[in-house]
């Protein structure tokens, strides 16, 4: 018997009205769910496959539920690496008429793992210390937006392979505020937050054994804060610049753009002793990912772009190529799709094109190094596949339960 519910949603899909949703979240059949892991959570969550796409569901109060919805499309809507807000499921009730909880439905981001999934072995130092420059960033990224946290941990972040490093995202918004500007009283409320979730996250990992001997849960949780103060700061200060040194003001934000930030407008105040003060207004994360979505149409994470750029400008300037949208057409269909071409189906789940693309022009040149000389593409591709891709776990789908790939 269904049993009528309220549901908004930004999502048109009849099949949410065809779930069980008189029965509580912890009870629904297998049928409806998909294995995927999950992190640390005060409430339920269950991942529901609906069509071809997979979706995070969060029984929680109607009000929160309804907050964080709004709150979460509104990061949307600003480009802020976050999960995406689908629906809220209220006026649930079970068949005997007893009040449930409200459900909150998100969009599961896929390649993504909460941090504890990242190991099945011990967490090695260098794998921590990638975790933390990743939410570091993303720390820094939500502060200049104005977004206020209140629950900041690695718990609440899922981690995306990029390039050799990670991508953070937002999961859990439920504590957050959205503000014109932060103040200084904030964000240092956020940080300690954030440093006594992470004491505790590390203290958790060291008791189940997935922590390195060398890593003391009291470095790591102290190294975020850190690490963010230094990226706010390079971000932020307001620097003196001598008159016969302006081109510094270029360096200034050629460093900024390397750190992945765009600049909207520079600052600049001279002072008594003939000097500038200069203060770049930092926009938003993502400076090479819109270069390369704006020449190429792939949509990468901010090192994997990096990486693929460097690749573009390598293979522009050995065609001598002049016309920069010219060059990245031709990149795009002689080199990047060729090599994507090149995975078998089987093998196609591993890794995302981008992760994969970025991962093979890094074998290549490890190749290269080895021999003495340029490999070649083509021998790089059939190396990484046959002595790399093969043995790497599946990150579309994992636990042994297939997600169907999204055309």
């Amino acid at each position: 018997m269904l049993v009528p519910v309220r549901i908004t949603s930004a999502l048109v899909d009849p099949a949410l009205l065809d779930l069980p949703w008189s029965t509580p979240l912890e009870e629904w059949p297998a049928q409806h769910l998909v294995a995927l892991p999950q992190g640390i959570s005060r409430h339920i969550v269950r991942f529901v496959r609906l069509g071809d796409y997979v979706y995070a569901f969060k029984e929680t109060r109607e009000r929160i539920a309804e907050r964080e919805y709004d709150l979460l499309r509104a990061l949307e809507r600003i480009d802020f690496p976050s999960v995406e807000a689908v629906a809220v499921v209220a006026d649930r009730q079970t068949e005997d008429g007893e009040p449930l909880e409200s459900v909150l439905i998100t969009r599961h981001l896929q390649f993504s793992l909460p941090y504890r999934a990242l190991f099945s072995h011990t967490l090695r130092p260098e794998t921590m210390s990638r975790l933390l420059d990743a939410l570091a960033a993303l720390i820094v990224r939500m502060h200049l937006t104005g977004f206020f946290w209140g629950d900041c941990s690695l718990s609440n972040t899922l981690f995306r392979r990029d390039a050799g490093a990670f991508a953070a995202y937002l999961v859990d918004a439920e504590t957050g505020a959205l503000h014109n500007k932060l103040s200084n009283g904030q964000r240092g409320e956020d940080l300690e937050i954030a440093r006594v979730n992470i004491f505790g996250e590390a203290l958790d990992l060291q008791a189940a054994g997935l922590l390195h001997e060398s890593i003391d849960p009291e470095v790591v949780c102290e190294e975020v804060v850190q690490r963010y103060e230094r990226l706010w700061h390079e971000i932020t200060y307001e620097q003196a610049i001598e008159r016969e040194a302006r081109h510094d003001i270029e360096g200034r934000i050629r460093r900024l753009n390397e750190l992945g930030f765009d600049v909207a407008e520079v600052a600049m105040s001279s002072i008594d002793d003939g000097r500038f003060l200069v203060r770049p207004k930092v926009v938003d994360a993502g400076y090479h990912t819109r270069r390369l979505l704006r020449l190429t149409g792939l949509d990468a994470e901010e090192n994997q772009a990096r990486k693929l750029l460097n690749d573009l400008d390598a293979y522009r300037a050995e065609s001598d190529l002049i016309d920069e949208q010219q060059a990245a057409h031709r990149w795009l269909t002689e080199v990047f799709e060729p090599v994507v071409r090149a995975v078998p189906a089987n093998l196609r789940r591993k890794l995302e094109p981008q992760e994969l693309f970025a991962q093979i022009i890094e074998h290549k040149w490890l190749l290269s190094e080895k021999a003495g000389r340029d490999v070649g593409m083509r021998h790089a591709v059939q190396s990484y596949l046959s002595d790399v891709l093969v043995h790497r776990p599946d990150e579309q789908a994992v636990l042994g339960v297939e997600v169907p790939a999204v055309s």
